[in-house]
């Protein structure tokens, strides 16, 4: 009786354990499965302006001035283009968003930098990096330009369950909203020669 008790116990402490390890594996895959933080969100937008690179640049290239914007009332800013140059964007209602430009190529025409500060109820985002670039469109003989404006970012709520003027698709939008608002103005302004 004693060999059999001896030889059944083991049995039990790993069945045990293995019950036991199974538990907590399905414990931790469930609750990450369930909770996450935010994704990175991507938006790209880019507009074709009859005009040659080189006049598409000269209109965007002073990050201390994006007046081309109609949501911009105004632009202050240090530093020029010079990396970790500094601007405070002023929008129509008062409202500011503060940049820094982090990467600048006057011979690539562009420029990259991210919002330092701005209040999610303004826009609905954290952690903004942008890019703008100009390019010739390919066979018009320098004549044409495409602007291309992409940013990488996360919402504007970032822990779970976000409230919908926070979320991933309010960030999206809003964000759609300022690049096609700004190209289809810069490609008006340009264009008309304004």
């Amino acid at each position: 009786m004693r060999n059999l008790l001896k030889s059944f116990c083991p049995n039990i402490a790993n069945l045990i354990l293995s019950t036991l390890v199974i538990i907590v594996a399905t414990t931790i895959t469930l609750t990450s499965a369930t909770a996450h933080g935010p994704t990175r969100q991507k938006v790209t937008k880019k507009v074709e302006i009859n005009a040659s690179p080189a006049q598409v640049w000269a209109a965007v290239k002073n990050f201390d001035n994006m007046n081309w914007h109609p949501a911009i009332e105004k632009t202050t800013g240090k530093g020029g283009n010079a990396i970790d140059a500094t601007r405070q964007l002023t929008l129509k209602g008062g409202a500011t968003i503060d940049e820094v430009l982090y990467k600048y190529s006057e011979e690539k025409m562009s420029y990259s930098y991210r919002i330092t500060k701005v209040d999610v109820k303004v826009l609905p985002i954290n952690n903004y990096s942008s890019h703008l670039t100009v390019e010739p469109v390919e066979g018009s003989d320098g004549k044409k330009s495409t602007v291309t404006w992409k940013g990488a970012f996360y919402r504007g709520y970032m822990n779970n369950d976000p409230p919908e003027s926070l979320n991933d698709a309010a960030a999206v939008k809003a964000v759609t909203g300022i690049y096609e608002s700004g190209l289809a103005a810069l490609k008006k302004q340009i264009e008309s020669g304004s």
